[in-house]
């Protein structure tokens, strides 16, 4: 029941993009001990986004789960700014990562709430 979601104004080919949430689903999971099979990601890319006043590459990451606990938050902001800086040449310094701890029975799946 991770959810991330990745918003750029990069253009990224798709190959590229397969490549991008693929890693993240496998680093995401780990991280977070939770089987990929129920990863979701997202990347919209070409999109117009404005940081510090110019339109340099950028990134706005954010990750929704059951359950995230923040002592493993650090290593995942490091990790996923890491994978954006690596897929995307964007430096660290223009990249936001937000969590979202989502509450039990707030997330539903396959007709049911978790």
């Amino acid at each position: 029941m991770p959810y991330l979601k990745i918003q750029t104004n990069c253009q990224v080919p798709g190959p590229r993009q397969e490549a991008l949430l693929g890693e993240a689903s496998r680093l995401v999971s780990g991280h977070l001990g939770k089987d990929e099979r129920y990863f979701m990601g997202a990347l919209d890319d070409g999109q117009a986004m404005i940081f510090a006043g110019g339109s340099a590459p950028l990134a706005m990451v954010e990750l929704k789960a059951l359950g995230l606990p923040p002592e493993k938050l650090p290593d995942l902001c490091a990790a996923l700014s890491g994978l954006v800086q690596q897929h995307l040449a964007i430096p660290p310094d223009r990249i936001y990562v937000t969590f979202q701890n989502v509450a039990r029975g707030m997330w539903g799946w396959n007709g049911t709430l978790f």
